[in-house]
């Protein structure tokens, strides 16, 4: 299974609309105006309704995010100091990632298993991410990882 997601250009913060891989509007990402830091709340499509946000914790060495699901947190995702490929550290579902040198593609690992695969879109009119998973159970969470991540590499540019 597939999520797109896409940067909205032309937009107050970072605002993004997800697609699953029929092209169908599945989830739209709004950030809280007049934050510090990158707070951003995705809402499912259909409904309207609050899925789960991330929140950037202040004043870090590194950037780091809360991850928050139904009101309640339940992980965090910080970026790694590193010269290399993009590492982080993440207290979320047991899992672990890790980001190739450019930090265009990362896979998501729980133990020696790959729980999915996000690869950044090169030509395309803002940020876009596509995340290839096979568990349904993990669309949120991964789309939440995903945000974190973009979010704590636009804090490094």
């Amino acid at each position: 299974m597939k999520l797109c997601i896409r940067q909205r250009v032309f937009s107050w913060g970072d605002t993004y609309d997800v697609y699953d891989e029929n092209g169908i509007a599945r989830y739209v990402v709004r950030p809280q105006l007049f934050s510090i830091g990158h707070q951003l709340h995705i809402f499912e499509k259909a409904t309207e309704k609050e899925a789960g946000s991330i929140h950037q914790h202040f004043f870090a060495f590194t950037p780091g995010f809360d991850i928050v699901m139904n009101g309640q947190k339940v992980g965090v995702i910080k970026k790694r100091f590193t010269f290399f490929a993009p590492t982080y550290d993440v207290d979320f579902r047991g899992w672990t990632c890790e980001g190739d040198f450019f930090g265009w593609d990362y896979r998501v690992m729980q133990g020696d298993m790959t729980v999915m695969s996000i690869s950044k879109q090169l030509f395309s009119w803002g940020d876009t991410y596509v995340l290839e998973y096979q568990d349904p159970a993990n669309e949120l969470p991964g789309l939440l990882l995903v945000l974190a991540i973009d979010a704590a590499n636009c804090d490094n540019k």
